[in-house]
């Protein structure tokens, strides 16, 4: 019994298969490439796999394609033709076919194949019926922004259809079945007709383009909020080097908007007109010049050209300063009055300063060493030198006899002329001893032994001097600045006196010695710098016998820097090595003791100078009160220590200071309020 029940299910899924064979046998035809379809109640995934197979595909069906087909076709089809029908078959069911790459077929939902791996379709290859298509479309005369609602009306969005634009390429993305991704494509080849878009160039005579422009364009603004079509407003633009408008848009509004502007350009019935122009920068005075000969130039070209309806004197244009308001007051053509506006916006700007920083550094080192023996006998005999810083000791004998004591005898005659002798001490003179001996560096030492005597001298000097000096100075652009820090010293140039020697004068002239810069920086384009720059270094060195004598030390050069960067201008430097040696012949070769009879002086000097110099470019405000910022707290910071140190014998004073400025964008206060508000919070706290 059991055998039979399961032979009789066996038979029941024979004969469903063999209905599903026979449906099969009748879809091919009795040729190998035609095919017949006849499918009635049959499964869909049964339908994609038969179909699949007669194609030769590899079909991958999403879990969630589900349903029964019923479809008979009445012809036979070739491969092509079948592939359609497959396609027109999964289409109307909701399902959509997407083919990759590698020829494998996907069949999923059609809401859900927009997202998958759908091909990319181009002009070049073109793809029909119902298969999964995206395609991307630029649009070349109206705006995809104002496009796309209109295109996403006609799009398959039910059944996966999707339209995207993008606003920057101007370009719209069309997905969905390619029959009605086509459509898509004509509707928006239809609407995207290039229009009327000539262009026409007014040129104007007597009128501003600018003027002109605003006032046509004020026109059809408020032409353009009633019902007139945004295409029917011409569009238009000034050209103010070439003082034309132009205008561009449908013919018709195109032809309107020029007999506008021709209108408008009428000539003016005083021939001309006056403007004054208030300057934010630049200098009125120094503006005329330039201002009358660019006037002078347009008038000559007016007066030569051929295509000008009249001619133009120099007397047309009148240009007037008014220093008070630093404003200019002219008077002139319309087409000149343009042409000088434009030379002064250029020239009327904010010049942009540079803050040179120089540092100078001085080094000089020098050292001396002075050594000699000299002797003298009382009988005349000596060996002196006089080199170097040695004292003659022929002249120290001489000046130490006269400040010696000295005893004189003296006679004095009595009531009788008795004559009576005394001896009296008459003291000596210390002041040529006193100054020869201030004449003496380092050691000296005399010994005197019966009628000799000897002195020996010895010196050695080591002289160390550093000089930094850190000027800084700020200018504008392409102007000179100038410092001096030193002091003004009288020079002699001249003396006269009378015919008989009777009321002598002399001419004196003041020279300036110190530390000099003088500066001219060009900013060029970009952050480059050229500095004209003039650096002098000078001091008394001492007196001489006519008058002082100065050292000096210039440098005179044109350089390049960046913006921040460091130049070195360069570096002086002497050396000197003197050796000077006296001696007696003979015996002050003789080694060791050739030192009793002779005289050594040597010394040597050596000086280096270097400049540097560092520009810094300042072109607005910020930058400038970020500099004095620093600048201000630095002497500030330097003069809390001195208060911090107090002042000797005054303790309870208290030395001057800076008021506090901590925001560098506000500026300080006034030093009257620092005080006014130092004393209310004295009062305060009394």
């Amino acid at each position: 019994m059991v055998h039979a029940l399961h032979l009789k299910k066996i038979r029941k899924g024979l004969a469903k298969y063999a209905t599903l064979f026979f449906a099969a046998s009748l879809s091919l035809s009795v040729s190998a490439v035609e095919y017949a379809a006849n499918f009635k109640g049959t499964d869909i995934n049964e339908f994609i796999n038969i179909v699949g197979k007669n194609l030769n595909k590899t079909v991958i069906i999403d879990p969630n394609v589900r349903g029964k087909v019923n479809v008979r076709s009445y012809e036979l089809m070739d491969e092509a033709l079948y592939y359609q029908f497959f396609l027109n078959v999964l289409e109307v069911y909701g399902y959509s076919a997407v083919e990759m790459d590698n020829g494998i077929l996907k069949i999923e939902k059609s809401s859900d194949a927009k997202k998958s791996n759908v091909p990319l379709i181009t002009e070049d290859n073109q793809a029909s019926g119902d298969m999964m298509v995206t395609r991307v479309v630029r649009v070349k005369n109206v705006s995809v922004q104002e496009l796309g609602p209109l295109v996403r009306q006609f799009s398959d969005q039910k059944d996966g259809g999707h339209v995207a634009n993008f606003n920057a390429a101007n370009v719209m993305m069309l997905t969905g079945h390619a029959a009605s991704v086509n459509r898509l494509v004509e509707i928006i080849r239809s609407v995207d007709q290039a229009g009327d878009k000539r262009v026409d160039i007014v040129k104007l005579n007597f009128a501003t383009a600018d003027d002109v422009v605003s006032v046509v364009e004020n026109i059809y603004k408020d032409t353009g909020k009633g019902s007139v079509p945004e295409f029917l407003i011409p569009k238009v633009v000034a050209d103010g080097r070439t003082n034309s408008v132009i205008v561009s848009g449908e013919g018709q509004a195109r032809t309107r908007a020029i007999e506008l502007i021709k209108r408008l350009d009428g000539e003016l019935q005083n021939q001309g007109n006056t403007k004054v122009i208030y300057l934010n920068y630049a200098n009125a005075e120094d503006l005329v010049k330039v201002l009358q000969g660019v006037s002078k130039t347009l008038g000559e070209e007016g007066q030569g050209g051929a295509t000008k309806t009249r001619s133009r004197s120099k007397d047309d244009t009148s240009i007037e300063a008014h220093p008070d308001s630093n404003s200019l007051v002219i008077t002139a053509q319309p087409d000149t009055m343009r042409s000088l506006e434009s030379v002064i916006a250029r020239l009327d700007i904010r010049r942009a300063q540079v803050l040179v920083e120089a540092i100078i550094v001085e080094v000089m080192e020098a050292d001396g060493i002075n050594f000699g023996l000299q002797f003298i006998s009382e009988q005349g005999g000596m060996m002196q030198f006089n080199n170097g810083n040695s004292v003659p000791v022929g002249s120290l004998a001489v000046a130490a006899e006269v400040a010696r004591d000295k005893t004189v005898t003296k006679t004095l005659t009595g009531v009788n002329n008795e004559l009576t002798e005394y001896d009296e001490t008459q003291e000596g003179d210390l002041g040529p001893l006193g100054a020869l001996l201030g004449g003496i560096n380092g050691l000296a030492m005399g010994i005197v032994k019966n009628d000799w005597g000897a002195i020996i001298q010895a010196v050695s000097t080591d002289t160390n001097s550093n000089i930094l000096a850190t000027p800084s100075v700020t200018t504008m652009d392409n102007e000179e600045a100038s410092m001096i820090v030193g002091q003004e010293v009288p020079i002699i140039t001249g003396s006269q006196t009378g015919s008989n020697n009777n009321n002598p004068f002399q001419t004196v002239e003041r020279q300036e010695v110190g530390i000099k810069l003088k500066v001219t920086p060009q900013i060029n384009d970009g952050s480059a710098v050229q500095l004209i720059i003039e650096q002098e270094v000078s001091g008394v060195s001492g007196a001489t016998a006519v008058d002082i004598s100065i050292n000096k030390r210039a440098i005179k050069t044109t350089v390049m820097a960046d913006d921040g960067g460091m130049v070195v201008l360069g570096g002086l430097i002497d050396e000197d090595v003197q050796e000077s040696v006296s001696k007696v012949p003979l015996l002050g070769d003789i080694p060791i003791l050739g030192h009793l009879f002779r005289s050594t002086s040597t010394s040597k000097r050596k000086r280096n100078l270097i400049i540097f110099i560092r520009p810094t470019i300042i072109r607005d405000g910020i930058k400038m009160n970020k500099l004095s910022h620093s600048k201000y707290n630095f002497i500030r910071g330097e003069q809390q220590i001195k208060r911090d140190d107090g002042i000797d014998l005054m303790p309870l004073t208290d030395s001057p200071i800076l008021p506090e400025w901590n925001d560098a964008l506000i500026l300080p206060p006034t030093y009257e309020e620092y005080l006014r508000k130092q004393n209310a919070d004295e009062r305060n706290d009394d």
